[in-house]
């Protein structure tokens, strides 16, 4: 199943983003009490009652001329176009405005569940006005208070009873993977060149989102879904060409994939929004191949590779994983290696690995390492084992967790590295108290 997703949409300055760092459990968005504050769509991930979520805040709707009102709108319009659940919101201290009426028009047209959260409604006095809302057409208004949390467990409630009960997504087995990278790194001709002549495709299949379509295709006789990252076409106009854009497109695809093909321009080199996307598949836990598209448009020496693999592993200290592979999707250079890549890689990212084989490495380890002495305390490891695959996750038993400093997980993970194959996969070590 698809992770349903939920925007927060409203006029400037009713406390969206207030709201949205409540659920989230963290000050992601900025919070200031001027109006259009928050320019940008912010995207990540709750859980309530055990149902996971993606959200988005958004700039305040403005009808106005204010500065930045057009983007704003345009941002929000989009935000809309990707939700599954609206959360109106309104605010119980300002009362019902000409500019609320305007919102609610917007989203009349877009045919969305909408559920209206009023906003500081901390009082008696605030929460008389909740009443006008009716007005707005939308149901019963649901008072709540970002600041201090009242209200948000009935308004989550109610936002999950609106989650399509079946995301559109095709059931099969196929080793689902998309393209990301910022704009003009060659995704498109990157997948003109996956789905070339020498595939078979299968079938086209409705994705998560409107007017995307995920492809099936066959190659090497493995079956893949490539999860569209196209971006939403909307009537008359085009949003998907801005970066705030297609990075938030992009970690929806992420979230919706097995593997991730993480795609630079060798022309531009690395940029500040290719570590953003990549370290939202990095967190997510998603296997991951890093594609060096254009590469036959360099003057080339007997380094060049090696001096551009040397300047990735550098900037992404954190993916030493990921497998690099140089390609050029307009002479079609390396793309065969592509789909058996993807697969080792998938292999990987669902490895399970024997709690014999892996309490002999662990130990290993701690003879070939000591385990460290804090403040007169030794760190004792009991036993390992796998929890979970995708990623690979181990629960490390020992005497005292906080004994246990990064830089001696980290040392063990390498060591489970070189055991096991586990390139093109993050792995997760958890340590936990015998006890």
């Amino acid at each position: 199943m698809a992770m349903p997703t939920v925007a927060f949409i409203g006029r400037p300055n009713v406390g969206k983003s207030t709201v949205f760092n409540r659920i989230a459990g963290d000050r992601i968005s900025i919070v200031e009490d001027t109006p259009g504050v928050t320019r940008d769509r912010i995207y990540t991930h709750a859980e309530w009652l055990a149902t996971e979520f993606a959200m988005i805040d958004t700039g305040g709707i403005q009808i106005n001329d204010a500065p930045f009102s057009t983007q704003i709108k345009n941002q929000a319009e989009i935000a809309i176009q990707e939700a599954d659940v609206i959360v109106f919101v309104v605010s119980a201290k300002e009362g019902l405005t000409s500019d609320d009426e305007q919102v609610a028009k917007i989203l009349y047209r877009s045919d969305k569940p909408v559920v209206l959260a009023v906003n500081k409604a901390d009082n008696p006095e605030s929460r008389e006005n909740i009443y006008d809302f009716y007005a707005l057409g939308f149901g019963d208004p649901m008072p709540i208070s970002g600041v201090h949390g009242l209200g948000i467990g009935d308004l989550l409630d109610k936002v999950i009873e609106k989650f399509p009960k079946e995301t559109a997504e095709s059931d099969n087995d196929d080793i689902r993977f998309s393209i990301i990278g910022r704009p003009n790194v060659g995704k498109s001709s990157l997948v003109n060149a996956i789905l070339g002549e020498n595939r078979v495709i299968v079938s086209n299949v409705a994705g998560t989102t409107r007017d995307a379509v995920d492809t099936r295709f066959e190659a090497d006789h493995i079956k893949f879904t490539m999860v569209d990252t196209a971006g939403i076409r909307k009537r008359g106009k085009v949003y998907e060409n801005t970066e705030r854009y297609s990075v938030m497109r992009a970690m929806k695809a992420i979230d919706q994939s097995d593997v991730i093909l993480f795609v630079m321009n060798a022309e531009e080199g690395i940029r500040e929004q290719d570590k953003k996307v990549a370290g939202y598949a990095h967190e997510a836990g998603k296997a991951i191949i890093t594609v060096v598209n254009k590469w036959d448009t360099l003057k080339k020496t007997n380094h060049t590779q090696q001096d551009f693999e040397t300047l990735i592993r550098n900037e992404f200290q954190y993916m030493t994983y990921s497998p690099i592979i140089f390609v050029s999707a307009k002479t079609k250079q390396r793309i065969e290696k592509l789909p058996a890549l993807i697969k080792r890689v998938y292999d990987n990212h669902e490895k399970r690995v024997q709690s014999s084989a892996l309490n002999d490495v662990i130990m290993d380890a701690v003879a070939i390492h000591p385990t460290p002495t804090v403040n007169g305390k030794r760190l004792r490891i009991y036993y390992a084992t796998q929890v979970v695959s995708g990623p690979p996750t181990f629960v490390v038993f020992v005497n005292n967790p906080d004994l246990m400093h990064f830089s001696y997980v980290r040392f063990l993970e390498n060591q489970i590295r070189d055991h096991f194959d586990f390139s093109g996969t993050p792995i997760r070590i958890i340590k936990r108290s015998r006890k």
